[in-house]
C-alpha cells in the first residue's frame, strides 16, 4: 500500500518506521513523475510489509520537501532510522530502485 505523506504525518510514518521508507516526491503536473508512481505502486506490492511505500505532493506539503532539499521531481528517497541512505532522482527503469531497494533492506 502507498500511503500519503505530508508535512503533518512524515514523522509518524516515515521518521518513526523501524523500516525502510521508499518516499517519492513529485506532483501531478509533472511529467516524469506520473512514469515513477507505477513503479512506486509495483515496489509498494512486491514488497508488502518488508518496507513503507509513501507519496509526497511537493505542491501540498512544502515543509518536508524543503526539509529533504528536494529540488527536482521526481525525487525518491530511500529512508532508514530517520536518515536517508539512498536517493533516486529523475525517472529511471524500476530495476533501479529494485537495486538501492535491496541494498537497504
Amino acid at each position: 500500500m502507498v500511503e500519503t505523506l505530508t508535512d503533518a504525518n512524515f514523522e509518524e510514518k516515515v521518521i518513526r518506521s523501524d523500516k525502510l521508507a521508499v518516499v517519492d516526491f513529485s506532483a501531478a503536473w509533472c511529467g516524469p513523475c506520473r512514469m515513477v508512481a507505477p513503479i512506486i505502486h509495483e515496489l509498494a506490492t512486491e514488497y508488502e510489509s518488508r518496507i513503507v511505500v509513501g507519496e509526497v505532493n511537493v505542491d501540498e506539503n512544502p515543509q518536508i520537501t524543503a526539509q529533504f532539499k528536494v529540488r527536482n521531481i521526481p525525487t525518491v528517497l530511500f529512508i532508514k532510522n530517520g536518515e536517508v541512505v539512498d536517493k533516486q532522482v529523475g525517472a529511471v527503469p524500476k530495476s533501479s530502485y529494485k537495486t538501492k531497494l535491496e541494498a537497504h533492506i
